[in-house]
This record gives C-alpha cells, sequence and structure tokens, in this order.
C-alpha cells in the first residue's frame, strides 16, 4: 500500500459524513488490494487507486462532493453487477452511490471491488 498523504486532507473540505465514508472506503480498498497506490488528483477531484501511472492500471477511484461519495470503477461498464449498484452512462467508467457505512461493508461492494480486480489482471495479461 501506498499512500498519499494529502487524501485524508481533501476529504477534509467536504461535509460529514463525506469523510467517514471515505475512510471506511480507503480502508476496505487498502485491504482488499495489496500493494495498491493511492494518488490525490486534486484538479479531477478525486482520489485514484491504482497499480500504475497508466489509466489501464486504475481499479478505483473516491469521488467525494457535498452531496455525498461515489465509489467509481475504471472498465465499470464491463464489470457483473448482480446487486444493480453501478450508475452512469458513459462509455468506460461507473460509479456507486455510497450512502451509509453499512452499504460500504456490504458483500456486492466487496464483489465489485474484487471484480474490478480480477478485471485489471486480465488487461495486464492481454
Amino acid at each position: 500500500m501506498q499512500e498519499d498523504k494529502r487524501s485524508m486532507g481533501f476529504m477534509a473540505q467536504y461535509p460529514e459524513p463525506v469523510p467517514e465514508h471515505a475512510l471506511l472506503l480507503r480502508s476496505l480498498i487498502f485491504n482488499m488490494h495489496p500493494g495498491i497506490i493511492e494518488q490525490v488528483d486534486m484538479p479531477a477531484k478525486m482520489i485514484a487507486y491504482c497499480y500504475g501511472q497508466k489509466y489501464a492500471e486504475l481499479i478505483c477511484t473516491i469521488i467525494p462532493s457535498k452531496k455525498g461519495l461515489k465509489l467509481g470503477f475504471n472498465r465499470g461498464v464491463d464489470l457483473p453487477d448482480p446487486d444493480h449498484l453501478l450508475k452512469g452512462t458513459g462509455k468506460i467508467s461507473r460509479y456507486v452511490e455510497i450512502r451509509s457505512a453499512q452499504q460500504i461493508s456490504s458483500a456486492a461492494i466487496k464483489k465489485l471491488l474484487k471484480e474490478a480486480l480480477k478485471a485489471y489482471k486480465k488487461r495486464m495479461a492481454g
């Protein structure tokens, strides 16, 4: 795990429960993806989690706003989503709106994070 020390300062500018939920989500990502790199992208107003510097190596993002928090997935359109959590209309990415701490620890979120890692490994092998 490679932390970006700016992440918590970045999250502190948002109203609760956004920082609290981001911290829980961040811990889950670090626990499920050993060796992942955290990068704060100030211009894009998000925190990226990846295994390298290329866009193809991006696994997911935490996207805060004053209204709430989203967990974004690179190539989310290709992820299996039996629980119908993924939203968005873009050609590549999808996101989940995080509404509670319980949702963050749900089996459905963990399943999406596992699938995102599998998809990444497949992209890198291909």
